[in-house]
């Protein structure tokens, strides 16, 4: 005679490394509930404006030729670095994790996954 083993609920939503289920949020820490959480994100990326590398090699090859070169030292690029920090707390469970970011969409999808999971916790 075998035993049935129950099937573990699978995640609608995963932020880094928290999961989220229908009812319980689901840390390395450990589990709590849905209901109730408190969710608080922390924007530490930085945008910087840079010349790309290719804009310098352009710009020395040209200088020589020409100085119309040298325009391609106008040449920018916007370079964001940093990650975002997502924080949930719910009942005894505390947990941050650090979500790495390349541009400002991966910004706003952690931001959006947040909002959901915020939504989720109100309405179950």
């Amino acid at each position: 005679m075998s035993e049935i083993t129950p099937v573990p609920e699978q995640f609608f939503l995963t932020i880094g490394d928290i999961g989220l289920t229908r009812d319980a949020i689901v840390t390395p820490n450990g589990t709590a509930p849905l209901k109730g959480s408190q969710w608080i994100v922390a924007d530490q990326t930085t945008t910087a404006q840079k010349i790309p590398t290719y804009a310098i090699v352009l710009a020395v090859v040209f200088a020589i030729f020409c100085l119309l070169g040298l325009l391609f030292l106008l040449m920018k690029e916007e370079v964001t670095t940093g990650y975002v920090l997502v924080t949930v707390r719910s009942g005894d469970l505390y947990y941050s994790c650090q979500i790495p970011c390349g541009n400002q969409q991966a910004i706003a999808s952690v931001r959006a996954a947040v909002t959901q999971a915020q939504s989720a916790a109100a309405q179950f």
